[in-house]
């Protein structure tokens, strides 16, 4: 089977989950109430359509993301978090809930000050990586960054003086497409779609690192460029992603290995595979949240935790397993 095919099958599974997504709800809709002559119609157009293609912009942006930082820093563990624009993103929108500060941000609320933690983040990683010629200086330094943010984060639901406005963090970390609609997608679409065309420039200075920083170098990469390039992209993408969702893991971890297998081990291979593959992921599971049990739903965050850890899990016994033969 050629790559064309392979891709063109995954293109019709996003296709299917879309289909699902629209459908799947505590309120099934039929095929027939799709026509605009079905007062159902309502609920698909203003309620699940943008619901939907916001969960594939997500799932596309955190499993392309993931396909790029495991084959920048060479890495099969890596996945947007390492680099911890999540984090930073998680604590501008907290606090903005926590502190009362969403409309100081120019009108962009609490997707302003999400926005703004992500910018942050990639300044910092970028000014703190700027010598260096090795991605292990990269991920301690992401993983500096995701730690202080997460305690700055907790920190500030410590202090909180408004109980409403602790729970709405919470929630809010828990990650969820619930109850988003056009207007949350219009603003995140820009961020998104300018951070995947980034990333996909990507491909051929990743399949130079795949033989080493002294081979890249050789090749005519430039591995500053790159750096600045995965920072870039991964910032607007997944900053934006958070800005409007909340934290939801484990995507840019699963795809990229969920693919290799099917589209190789080349990193620019894996690139627009992992993009499909993590839209119809998050599709999916986005769907399994709306048909637990129960009068609410279950938070998508959640759900690609139960999905993601065993598979994290299966991953490490894998490896530990190599490295004892």
């Amino acid at each position: 089977m050629n790559r064309a095919l392979r891709l063109a099958l995954l293109a019709a599974l996003v296709a299917a989950a879309l289909c699902l997504s629209l459908a799947a709800g505590k309120q099934w809709l039929p095929l027939d109430a799709w026509l605009g002559s079905d007062p159902r119609w309502a609920i698909i157009v203003e309620l699940r359509v943008p619901r939907a293609v916001l969960g594939a912009m997500l799932g596309a942006v955190l499993g392309l993301s993931g396909a790029v930082l495991q084959g920048y820093l060479r890495n099969p563990l890596a996945d947007p978090t390492v680099i911890g624009v999540s984090s930073c993103a998680a604590l501008g929108a907290v606090a903005s809930i926590v502190l009362g500060l969403g409309t100081a941000a120019g009108g962009l609320g609490q997707f302003g000050w999400a926005m703004a933690g992500a910018g942050g983040a990639m300044t910092l990683l970028g000014l703190l990586t700027a010598r260096a010629q090795s991605p292990v200086v990269f991920v301690l330094a992401g993983t500096v960054l995701a730690s202080l943010a997460g305690a700055l984060t907790a920190f500030l639901i410590s202090i909180a003086p408004n109980p409403y406005a602790v729970a709405e963090a919470i929630d809010w970390l828990m990650g969820a497409l619930t109850d988003r609609g056009i207007a949350d997608m219009m603003l995140a679409a820009p961020f998104m779609l300018g951070g995947i065309l980034v990333l996909l420039t990507t491909g051929r200075a990743l399949d130079a690192l795949a033989l080493g920083e002294d081979a890249a170098k050789s090749l005519g990469a430039n591995l500053s460029r790159l750096r600045w390039t995965v920072v870039l992209g991964t910032g607007l993408a997944v900053g934006a992603g958070v800005a409007v969702t909340g934290v939801v893991g484990f995507v840019g971890l699963v795809v990229p290995h969920l693919l290799r297998p099917v589209f190789g081990a080349k990193p620019s291979a894996l690139l627009v595979p992992s993009a499909l593959g993590g839209a119809a992921l998050t599709l999916v599971a986005d769907s399994l949240c709306r048909l637990a049990p129960g009068a609410g739903e279950v938070r998508l965050g959640v759900v690609m935790a139960l999905i993601g850890a065993p598979f994290f899990l299966g991953l490490l016994f894998r490896e530990g397993a190599r490295q004892w033969r």
